[in-house]
């Protein structure tokens, strides 16, 4: 028998089926949602799944200024960063960010759950995180997500 019966099929940029997908963020919580969100953006949902390639959905998240935050966190938790400048650091809490950019503690958690190298950077493209419920992303005909945990 020189040919198999069966090959393992591996998506590539040509073949892999890139759908809209959206999710609004209302009262679900920040990390059980980042981490939803982050497999579909990887492509782990599908059955032709390939680590190495961009074969997830594009998300759209909207009401990101909703989430919630379990135990203390929205006062106790800290996102540090650095100016560049010695005695540059600098700190801020979830609620002081909702304040300022709601869609930011939803990009964090979910960039976090990515890859670190190029194909992380690249997936991180295919995220869309808006504050209200509108979105300018109608044309694509994305579809509602329901999360369960």
């Amino acid at each position: 028998m020189d040919t198999l019966s069966y090959k393992t099929i591996s998506a590539n940029k040509a073949t892999a089926q890139k759908d809209w997908v959206v999710i609004d963020a209302e009262n679900q919580v920040l990390g059980r949602l980042a981490s939803q969100a982050a497999k579909i953006i990887r492509g782990k949902n599908k059955a032709n799944f390939t680590p190495n390639v961009d074969c997830g959905d594009n998300v759209i998240i909207i009401n990101a200024e909703k989430i919630k935050l379990t135990g203390k966190k929205l006062t106790d938790k800290v996102y540090t960063r650095h100016t560049g400048y010695p005695g540059g650091q600098r700190f801020r809490t979830p609620r002081e960010m909702l304040s300022k950019n709601p869609a930011f503690i939803l990009e964090h958690a979910i960039k976090g759950m990515l890859p670190k190298n190029r194909l992380g950077s690249r997936l991180f493209t295919n995220l869309y995180v808006y504050a209200g419920d509108k979105h300018p992303h109608t044309s694509q005909q994305p579809k509602e997500v329901k999360l369960e945990y």
